[in-house]
């Protein structure tokens, strides 16, 4: 029992942060789903909900490479709040178009490369503030909750997502959307405190600088960067069928949004199961 209740006080902060950022992720995710049926019932076209992936992975591919060095920079705790602020600010101007009746997919594909900038900036200045609130010794168990919060949504955002588009519409969706910001929000700025170390990147260093010393760890590490190409290689596969996958759920004979749900629905049951094993399986032997 002791062990428990000091395991549960090492990793309090980082319980807060995960089950708050998994909720926020649940809406994000809930209004990402609901747009893409949005927008391909508008033009029926494979092609634009395509893009809208596009749109949003796009300034992850080309900005990557510098948001480490930012985040070296910045505190993370606000670089965090910020992104996320700016996130919510986005889709309060979706909702005004949309209640506008002005809201066009050039507008959502507009959204998602400023949503997928903030993602692409907010991801490192997370994982560095995992590891400054959490003991090593939970590294690998805290990735595994990780995944499972990650599989977890992708169960729940399909069901959720299509039982309150159809019930309520796209307002509420982006209205439980924000309430989850709002959560993660608040307990990010009160409820958390993120340490900052003594030694940051050097204030007098070019940001091409810190970008190139990140390229040449790459290369002396042939591990890291051959499991970076093996990763780059199942998301170039998986990211095709992600793109093909709601036009032809929605076009076929007897498809709808609700048998879309339902696959989506079974790969995310998939991931968890994958989470699950991880986050149970003893730590791996260092080779």
């Amino acid at each position: 029992m002791k062990t428990y209740k000091t395991t549960l006080h090492e990793m309090k902060p980082f319980l807060m942060l995960w089950g708050t950022q998994a909720f926020s992720a649940l809406g994000s995710a809930m209004t990402s789903y609901a747009l893409v049926i949005w927008s391909y019932t508008q033009k029926q076209s494979a092609l634009m909900t395509s893009l809208l992936m596009v749109c949003s992975y796009a300034p992850y591919v080309i900005f990557s490479i510098f948001a480490g060095a930012l985040s070296d920079r910045w505190n993370k705790k606000a670089t965090m709040l910020v992104c996320d602020t700016v996130a919510a600010v986005s889709t309060v101007v979706m909702l005004v178009l949309m209640k506008q009746q002005t809201l066009q997919v050039g507008h959502l594909y507009l959204i998602n490369i400023v949503n997928g900038l903030m993602n692409t900036v907010q991801q490192p200045a997370s994982e560095v503030a995992v590891t400054r609130i959490l003991p090593p010794k939970y590294y690998q168990k805290v990735g595994g909750m990780r995944y499972l919060a990650n599989a977890l949504n992708s169960i729940l955002t399909p069901i959720i997502a299509t039982a309150v588009l159809g019930i309520a519409g796209m307002d509420a969706v982006i209205a439980f959307d924000l309430f989850t910001f709002g959560a993660a929000f608040m307990t990010l700025a009160f409820g958390i405190q993120i340490p900052e170390e003594t030694e940051e990147a050097p204030g007098n260093e070019s940001l091409l600088i810190s970008a190139g010393k990140g390229i040449a760890y790459l290369r002396t590490e042939k591990g890291i960067f051959g499991l970076i190409l093996f990763l780059a290689a199942i998301n170039l596969v998986a990211s095709i069928y992600d793109a093909a996958l709601p036009a032809m759920m929605l076009s076929r004979k007897g498809g709808s949004q609700t048998a879309m749900g339902l696959v989506n629905a079974v790969i995310g049951a998939a991931t968890l199961l994958g989470s699950i094993l991880a986050s149970v399986l003893p730590k791996p032997k260092s080779r």
